[in-house]
């Protein structure tokens, strides 16, 4: 007698509603990794939560209440800088799997395998951080942190269309265009485990994005829509941060996000 197979869902859920942050690391890498050997069910037959289960030591504040992190290169200022990352990379793992659980069921298999790929990686990138604060004497948890990430999910939770448009397609789009700055700074303070790092998180957001960006076009193509004019439109409707340059546009373009997207609304 075989034994019935765990839905996809279920385990997703599962690690949403994972608050310990090693524990969700874990918890995202073997989701992906059942799911990619074919041990969970593509049944959603479990809701996902309307918020995950973060660390309860997190102090979270509204984005206008975060503290002003120093620009120079002391200690301080470079514990700030790789938690304010360290935070992005946690709350990205639980945007994946929300992406995954959420729309899986109408977008299909590879879009669930494509996004749980998506949180396995950027559980990778949380641990490579989290080592780096604790060689800094830190760890993740030590400052507070800005709740308005979440804020993107909950507000594009009816559509996937506005989740694709707003999540990879500005959230991780716009980590393409502040990072080669950021790791030519962190170079220059003479941190090469961190620039590999940053290296690493750059490599891997190009395809997170280029994933956001085919699925984007594929739905835009069944309503017989232009992607470009779209994802405008959701931008407006549901992204009030406004896009700013510099633009990655080689990134960008890599990651099938060309000019033509976001040029006239900047």
């Amino acid at each position: 007698m075989t034994s019935r197979r765990r839905s996809v869902s279920g385990a997703i859920r599962h690690a949403l509603l994972t608050g310990d942050k090693t524990a969700k690391v874990f918890a995202a890498r073997q989701v992906a990794r059942d799911w990619r050997l074919g041990r969970l069910a593509f049944d959603f037959d479990c809701p996902m939560p309307d918020r995950p289960a973060w660390p309860e030591e997190l102090e979270l504040l509204a984005p206008g209440k975060m503290p002003r992190r120093s620009r120079g290169g002391s200690l301080a200022g470079r514990v700030a800088l790789w938690h304010s990352l360290a935070h992005i990379e946690f709350v990205a793992i639980d945007l994946a799997l929300d992406m995954a659980g959420r729309f899986g069921e109408s977008m299909g298999e590879q879009f669930v395998g494509d996004f749980l790929s998506v949180a396995a990686d950027e559980a990778m990138h949380f641990a490579l951080i989290e080592r780096k604060l604790a060689t800094m004497g830190s760890h993740y948890g030590a400052l507070p942190a800005h709740d308005g990430l979440w804020g993107a999910a909950q507000d594009t939770a009816h559509d996937v269309t506005a989740r694709l448009a707003i999540v990879p397609m500005v959230l991780e789009a716009r980590g393409l265009d502040v990072t080669p700055a950021m790791l030519e700074r962190v170079r220059s303070q003479g941190d090469e485990s961190g620039a590999r790092i940053l290296e690493r998180i750059l490599d891997d957001e190009i395809r997170h994005v280029a994933f956001g960006a085919k699925h984007f076009r594929e739905l835009c193509i069944t309503r017989d829509e232009k992607p470009p004019e779209s994802w405008q439109k959701l931008v407006e409707m549901h992204f009030s941060g406004g896009l700013k340059p510099p633009f990655n546009d080689s990134a960008r373009a890599a990651a099938g996000l060309s000019r033509d997207f976001y040029a006239a609304i900047a």
